[in-house]
C-alpha cells in the first residue's frame, strides 16, 4: 500500500481536476441546500439518529477519509448486518468483496426512496469540496473491501481519485448484476485512461443512470 501511494502525485492535470471539482461542488452545495435542508428535516422527523451516515473509506493511493451519506437505515442497521448477510447478491462471487442487498429490510421508508432517487449522495459534495473526492472517480471502499484488493493488479484501481460518478455507475442496463471482476475491472480500465474529456463523457451519462432499483453500501 505504501509503495502504491508513494506513487500517487500532483500533476498539473490533477490539479485542473480540483479546480474543476471545487467549482462544482461549491455550485453544487449552493443550489441543492434547499433540497438538503428538506431531506435532513425528513430524516429527523421519521426516525431518532444523526442525519448522516460517516464511515471509514478508502480513495485514492488507499488514503482513509470519512465518507458522508445522508443516513438511510434504522439506527440498529450495523448489528443486523449478519441476520441479513444470507440476502448478500455477491456471496458465490469471489472473495465476496462487495456487500449489496435488493430492497435492504434495515433501510426506512424515506430511506429508499433517497437510495432509489440517489439523494442520499448528495452529501459527498462536501467530500469533494474537502479534496477527499473527485466528480468522477472509482467508488471509495470501506475498509474492509480494500483490504481485499491489495494485489498487484487490482490495486491499480486506488489509481484513480475516488469520485462520486465513475465508469460502472453509468452501466444502467448491467450494474446491478455485474460481478466483482466486472466492476474492479472497470475501475481498473478507467485509472488507466482516465482524462479531463473522460470525466466529461461520463458526467454527460451519469443523469439516465441515476434512478436505481437496488441498494449497495
Amino acid at each position: 500500500m505504501d509503495k502504491l501511494a508513494q506513487q500517487v502525485r500532483i500533476t498539473p492535470i490533477s490539479m485542473g481536476r480540483r479546480a474543476f471539482d471545487i467549482a462544482i461542488s461549491l455550485l453544487a452545495l449552493i443550489l441543492l441546500s434547499p433540497v438538503m435542508l428538506l431531506i435532513a428535516i425528513a430524516i429527523r422527523l421519521e426516525s431518532r439518529g444523526p442525519v448522516f451516515y460517516i464511515s471509514k473509506r478508502a480513495g485514492r493511493g488507499y488514503r482513509i477519509f470519512n465518507f458522508y451519506k445522508f443516513r438511510t437505515m434504522r439506527m440498529d442497521a450495523e448489528s443486523q448486518k449478519d441476520a441479513v448477510k444470507h440476502r448478500n447478491e455477491y456471496n458465490e462471487d469471489h472473495g465476496c468483496v462487495f456487500f449489496k442487498i435488493t430492497n435492504d429490510p434495515r433501510a426506512t421508508r424515506f430511506g429508499r426512496f433517497l437510495r432509489n432517487s440517489s439523494l442520499d449522495e448528495l452529501p459527498q459534495f462536501f467530500n469533494v469540496l474537502l479534496g477527499d473526492m473527485s466528480i468522477v472517480g472509482n467508488r471509495p471502499l470501506p475498509l474492509y473491501e480494500a483490504a481485499m484488493l491489495t494485489t498487484d493488479e487490482w490495486s491499480q484501481r486506488f489509481m484513480a481519485p475516488a469520485g462520486i460518478t465513475g465508469l460502472w455507475q453509468i452501466r444502467k442496463k448491467d450494474r446491478h448484476c455485474m460481478s466483482v471482476e466486472d466492476r474492479i475491472k472497470l475501475d481498473i480500465a478507467y485509472a488507466r485512461k482516465q482524462n479531463f474529456l473522460f470525466d466529461l463523457w461520463i458526467i454527460a451519462h451519469t443523469p439516465p443512470a441515476l434512478i436505481q432499483k437496488s441498494n449497495i453500501s
